[in-house]
C-alpha cells in the first residue's frame, strides 16, 4: 500500500518543482517571455503586455529592454542583483510613481530611459547611486516639479531629457553639478522664468532646447536668462533664440530692463505681501473692495489644487507560455498520480 502513495507523492514534488522553475524563467530558451543573447547579454522583454518585471533575469545582464508593456509599479527590489546592468529601458509604459532605492543596486548604470510613463513626481534621491550614468530621459511624462538636488549626484550625465513634461519651475541650482552636461531639453514644459544662476555650471553645453514655453518676459525674474542666453548666443550656441516669449513673441534673449522690470509674484511662490497692502485692506470697509470675478481653474490653480487621481483599474493579469505549459503539465501529472494510486488501491 506505502508503494503507490509514495510514488503518488513523488510524481506531485517533481511536478511542482517543474511549474515552478517555468514561471520563474525569463528567457524564451528556458519557457520564459523574453529573448536572451548570452554573447551580447542582453535582454529583450519588450511588446510583451508585462505588467510586472519578469523574475530570474540573468544576473549578468549588460542591456535590459522592457518598453511598450504595461507597467504600473515597480517592485523595491525589482532590479536587486543587477550591478553589472549599463542600459535599461523602461519607456512606453504607465509607471506612475517610482518606489524609493528601486534603482539603488545599478551602480554601473550608463543609460536610463523613463520617458513616455505617467510619472507625476519622483522621490527624492532617486538616482544618487547612479555616478556613471551618461543618459538620462525623462521626456513625455507628467512631472511638475523636480525635488531638491535630484541630478547633484551625476556628475557624468551628458544629455538630459526634461521635455514634454508640466515642469513650472525649477528648483535652486538643480543643474549646479552637471559641469559635463552637452544636451539639454526643457522645451515643451510650463516654465515662466528659471532660477538665478540655473545654467552657470554648464560649461559643456552643446545643446539646449527651451521653446513651447510660456516664458514671462514682464517680470524681471527672466532678466538672468536673456543675459545668458545672449551671452550664449554671441559664443556661437545654436538654438537659444528658441526661446520665445509667451506675449508678442519675441525671443528672451531680445528683452531689456526696461520691458521686464515688475516684480512678479507666482502660486508656487512665496513674497510676503507689502505693509501697505495690508493697512489698506485692513482700514478698507467690505463694501468698498470690489468683488473681481475669479475663474474657477485659476482660483484652483493658485491655490494647488488637483484633481484627484482616477481610480486605477483592475491590474491586467499576464500568464506566459511557461504558465500555460505548468498548469497543464500540473494537471496531467496529477490526474497520473490519482489513477495510480486508485488503480493499486482497487487491486489490494
Amino acid at each position: 500500500m506505502m508503494g503507490p502513495v509514495l510514488a503518488a507523492c513523488l510524481l506531485i514534488i517533481l511536478s511542482t518543482a517543474w511549474i515552478s522553475q517555468a514561471n520563474g524563467a525569463t528567457c524564451k530558451k528556458d519557457g520564459g517571455v523574453c529573448t536572451c543573447n548570452d554573447q551580447t547579454k542582453n535582454v529583450d522583454c519588450s511588446s510583451k503586455g508585462l505588467t510586472a518585471i519578469p523574475s530570474n533575469i540573468p544576473t549578468d545582464t549588460d542591456r535590459l529592454v522592457l518598453n511598450y508593456n504595461k507597467l504600473r509599479e515597480l517592485e523595491p527590489t525589482a532590479f536587486h542583483g543587477l550591478n553589472k546592468l549599463t542600459n535599461l529601458d523602461l519607456q512606453w509604459n504607465e509607471l506612475q510613481t517610482l518606489p524609493t532605492g528601486v534603482f539603488d543596486h545599478l551602480v554601473n548604470l550608463d543609460y536610463l530611459s523613463l520617458s513616455t510613463n505617467e510619472l507625476k513626481s519622483l522621490p527624492s534621491g532617486i538616482f544618487d547611486k547612479l555616478t556613471k550614468l551618461t543618459d538620462l530621459r525623462l521626456s513625455s511624462n507628467k512631472l511638475q516639479s523636480l525635488p531638491n538636488g535630484v541630478f547633484h549626484n551625476l556628475p557624468l550625465l551628458k544629455e538630459l531629457y526634461l521635455n514634454d513634461n508640466q515642469l513650472e519651475r525649477l528648483p535652486s541650482g538643480v543643474f549646479d553639478k552637471l559641469t559635463q552636461l552637452g544636451t539639454l531639453y526643457l522645451n515643451d514644459n510650463q516654465l515662466r522664468s528659471v532660477p538665478n544662476g540655473a545654467f552657470d555650471y554648464l560649461s559643456n553645453i552643446k545643446t539646449l532646447w527651451l521653446h513651447n514655453n510660456p516664458w514671462d518676459c514682464t517680470c524681471n525674474d527672466i532678466l538672468y536668462m536673456a543675459k545668458w542666453l545672449k551671452k550664449k548666443q554671441d559664443e556661437g550656441l545654436g538654438g537659444v533664440d528658441t526661446a520665445g516669449c509667451e506675449e508678442g513673441g519675441k525671443a528672451v534673449l531680445e528683452i531689456t530692463e526696461e520691458e521686464a522690470a515688475e516684480d512678479c509674484v507666482y502660486p508656487n511662490t512665496t513674497t510676503a505681501i507689502p505693509t501697505t497692502i495690508i493697512t489698506t485692506l485692513a482700514s478698507s470697509n467690505d463694501d468698498d473692495i470690489p468683488e473681481l470675478p475669479v475663474p474657477q481653474e485659476n482660483f484652483q490653480k493658485f491655490l494647488g489644487y488637483q484633481e484627484p487621481d482616477h481610480l486605477p483599474t483592475q491590474p491586467q493579469c499576464l500568464m506566459s507560455i511557461s504558465g500555460y505549459l505548468g498548469l497543464m503539465m500540473s494537471l496531467v501529472l496529477t490526474s497520473a498520480a490519482i489513477l495510480y494510486v486508485i488503480h493499486f488501491l482497487k487491486k489490494a
